[in-house]
C-alpha cells in the first residue's frame, strides 16, 4: 500500500455516438445560429452546450464525437441533450443515440518526487528523453493506458475506456514506483 494517496482528476471524456441516419447540417446551422459550421474548412458541425460544458461534433452521416465531459455519464447526458435540441429545432431523429466512451484523460498527483532516470529502465515499455520532453512515457498493458510521468510526481493518464481503468492504472503504477524505490516523499 503506497504511503500517500494519489489525487486523481478526470479532465476529459471523449465519446462517440451515432444516431444511424443522415443529418442535414445546413438545416441545423440555420436552426441554431450559435453552432459552428464551416464545411469548406471541416465537414463537421460543432454544437456546444453549457451544462454539461461540452462540444459535440456532428457529421452528416449521423456520427457524433462529444468532448469536454468529466465522466462517462456526463458525456451521455450531453449527447442526449444535443439530440433533444436537434429534435426541438425540427430535425427528425428516429433512433436513440448509441454512445461509446473512447478515451478518458486524467491527471494525478502522487505526492512525491519520481526518479525518472531509474524508472525508465525499471518499468519497461517506457521512454524518457529529457532533451525532447520532460516526462517519461509509460505504456501499461493492463489496463491498456499510456501514462506520462513527471519528476514532480504529477501524471497524465490517457487511453482509458472506463473511469475504473484510470484509478486502477494510477494505483498500480504508484505501487510499482514504491516497491522499486522510485518515489521519494519530503
Amino acid at each position: 500500500m503506497p504511503k500517500t494517496k494519489a489525487i486523481i482528476t478526470i479532465q476529459n471524456v471523449v465519446a462517440t455516438a451515432t444516431i444511424n441516419q443522415k443529418v442535414d447540417l445546413n438545416a441545423v446551422a440555420k436552426s441554431y445560429p450559435g453552432v459552428e459550421y464551416r464545411p469548406e474548412q471541416f465537414p463537421g458541425l460543432v454544437f456546444r452546450i453549457k451544462r454539461p460544458k461540452t462540444a459535440t461534433l456532428i457529421f452528416s452521416s449521423g456520427k457524433m464525437v462529444c468532448t469536454g465531459a468529466k465522466s462517462g455519464n456526463e458525456s451521455r447526458r450531453a449527447v442526449m441533450k444535443v439530440v433533444k435540441e436537434l429534435k426541438k429545432g425540427g430535425i427528425i431523429i428516429i433512433s436513440k443515440a448509441d454512445l461509446k466512451v473512447v478515451n478518458i484523460v486524467a491527471s494525478a498527483s502522487l505526492g512525491g518526487k519520481v526518479d525518472l532516470e531509474k524508472a525508465v529502465s525499471t518499468l519497461g515499455k517506457s521512454m524518457y528523453e529529457p532533451e525532447q520532453f520532460p516526462g517519461l512515457v509509460y505504456r501499461m498493458d493492463e489496463p491498456k493506458v499510456v501514462i506520462l510521468i513527471f519528476a514532480s510526481g504529477s501524471l497524465v493518464c490517457t487511453g482509458a475506456k472506463t473511469e475504473q481503468d484510470v484509478y486502477d492504472a494510477v494505483h498500480k503504477l504508484h505501487e510499482i514506483l514504491e516497491e522499486q524505490n522510485l518515489i521519494f516523499y519530503e
